[in-house]
């Protein structure tokens, strides 16, 4: 029987499913949205329903479209966004809506805890900040304005532990994805009373579940999701990883030489080291899929969503005049911004529409606009936007490592030619594209691969899976242009720091 193994990706918005045998080859990728529910600004909720339907559908269509036999498949493991928060009650049921990680309801809360020094008593346990999509604040708020659906909550749960749990009935938190909530001591790796108390959630402590590791087998598929989703009954499922992993072991991140980029939702820059790395100043350190290793991150929801957010409210004509072309209106953009050299103009954009990493009441905006600028100069300047965006977070990264030879970058980005190529040369680094068009599936599809011992380590399951599609080299002559921009970027963030309290 050939192994084959699927790999489940449930992002803010898309859920995906993928196939691939043992050596990468992806052979069939399915995927659907879902829709996010906004009841009041800052509250990101998602239909947990409507999200399980969404990966019954591409488990069913992914089987399909490969035309393997269910009974080949040899293992399954899920990833998705961290953070956000999950209930559900003791029957399963989801206790609510599911939230996502880019809510921001709960921000008066982290204010507070930074005010009061919480977030500095607590850090040499977590090793991370703390915002207000992550679980923690999130059951803070509840705690003061839904007791009684905290109180009907069973067990806490993290995105892909809910799909793992409607896929085989067992309630499980996995090590990198808590380790990621400042709910867990990763200094000890394992739950605290006394750090619970730190933030008031004493109560909590019972309905967070038994923590397993990314390749543990963490249960099989049970009878009724075997008939909804189209597995076979008795599959094993992986305890599976935080997507940031998902993404960082799909580029090939197994030592510490790599740094690897993520432009999706999030912007995430990241890379991992035999000693957590402990500073106020840093985003997050966490527990990394490989034993052994943590995973050191800088990032916020500043990337290349913010294309997607322009393009669905201003770009109707565009849209339709890429259908006739027969194109992606993102192809549309490409060529917008192809049509344009780096030295045309200065508009500055601040890639904030999600939150930012700068300060919790920075807005996005256009600053230099003038009357002969086009769509073309402002689609140029957004994409500028987020790679000087993705630049702050890993110059914070290498006052503590090393200057990286090449960097590993995934995402939706990687389909544009134009955006790596101006990270190569923002960056003045070589960019290294991963072959497949999928990094959460096929991470997770490596991570099923580990549990069901079709691989020893993580480290050789990369080296089967992962490859190299295409390099990007720095452009010399665009480096000074590109500097000077990024400098200019700087300043105006700086110039503006005094005002964004005044207009939240």
């Amino acid at each position: 029987m050939a192994p084959f193994l699927i790999g489940i990706d449930n992002g803010g918005t898309v859920t995906k499913a993928a196939v691939y045998t043992v050596d990468g080859r992806e052979l069939a990728v399915s995927s659907r949205k879902t829709v996010m529910i906004m009841p009041q600004p800052g509250h990101t909720e998602r239909d947990m329903e409507e999200l399980w339907k969404a990966n019954v559908s591409v488990i069913k269509e992914v089987l399909a479209k490969s035309g393997i036999d269910p009974k080949e498949v040899a293992g399954v493991a899920v990833t998705g966004h961290g953070n956000g928060l999950y209930l559900v009650d003791a029957a399963g049921k989801p206790v609510g809506n599911g939230i996502v990680s880019t809510d921001t309801r709960a921000k008066h809360l982290v204010e507070q805890w930074y005010q009061d020094g919480t977030a500095e008593r607590v850090l040499p346990k977590t090793m991370q900040s703390i915002w207000a999509g992550q679980p923690v604040a999130l059951l803070g708020w509840l705690q003061a304005n839904r007791r009684e659906a905290l109180e009907k909550a069973r067990w806490v749960l993290m995105c892909k532990d809910f799909i793992r749990y409607r896929l085989t009935g067992e309630a499980y938190a996995e090590v990198t994805d808590i380790s990621g909530t400042n709910l867990f001591n990763i200094k000890d790796v394992s739950y605290d009373d006394e750090l619970l108390a730190e933030f008031g959630l004493q109560g909590i402590a019972e309905k967070l579940p038994p923590v397993k590791y990314s390749a543990d087998i963490c249960g099989y598929v049970t009878e009724q999701a075997a008939k909804e989703t189209g597995l076979a009954v008795g599959t094993p499922v992986a305890g599976g990883l935080f997507d940031i992993d998902a993404s960082a072991i799909a580029s090939g991140v197994t030592d510490e030489d790599k740094l690897c980029v993520v432009a999706g939702t999030w912007s995430i820059n990241e890379y991992i080291t035999k000693e957590p790395v402990v500073d106020k100043a840093l985003f997050m350190t966490s527990i990394y899929c490989i034993p052994g290793y943590w995973l050191t991150l800088e990032g916020s929801p500043t990337s290349a969503s913010n294309l997607e957010w322009f393009t669905n409210e201003f770009f109707s004509q565009e849209h339709d005049a890429a259908l006739k072309q027969g194109i992606s209106v993102y192809e549309l953009c490409n060529q917008m911004v192809a049509s344009t050299k780096p030295e045309d103009s200065h508009i500055v954009f601040f890639p904030f529409l999600f939150g930012s990493n700068v300060d919790a009441n920075a807005k996005a905006c256009f600053i230099g606009l003038n009357g002969w600028h086009t769509k073309a100069h402002m689609v140029r300047a957004l994409y500028e936007g987020v790679v000087f965006g993705h630049r702050q977070h890993i110059d914070k990264l290498l006052v503590h490592r090393s200057r990286p030879k090449a960097v590993r970058l995934a995402g939706g980005a990687t389909r544009s030619e134009e955006w790596m190529q101006m990270f190569a040369d923002v960056l003045q680094l070589p960019v290294e594209v991963v072959e497949g068009t999928e990094q959460g599936t096929l991470g997770a599809s490596i991570c099923a691969g580990v549990a069901t011992k079709h691989f020893d380590s993580f480290s050789q399951a990369a080296e089967s899976m992962v490859k190299v599609s295409k390099t990007y080299t720095p452009q010399e002559q665009h480096r000074d242009i590109y500097e000077q921009k990024y400098q200019a970027y700087l300043e105006v963030l700086e110039a503006l720091q005094p005002l964004w309290k005044k207009l939240s």
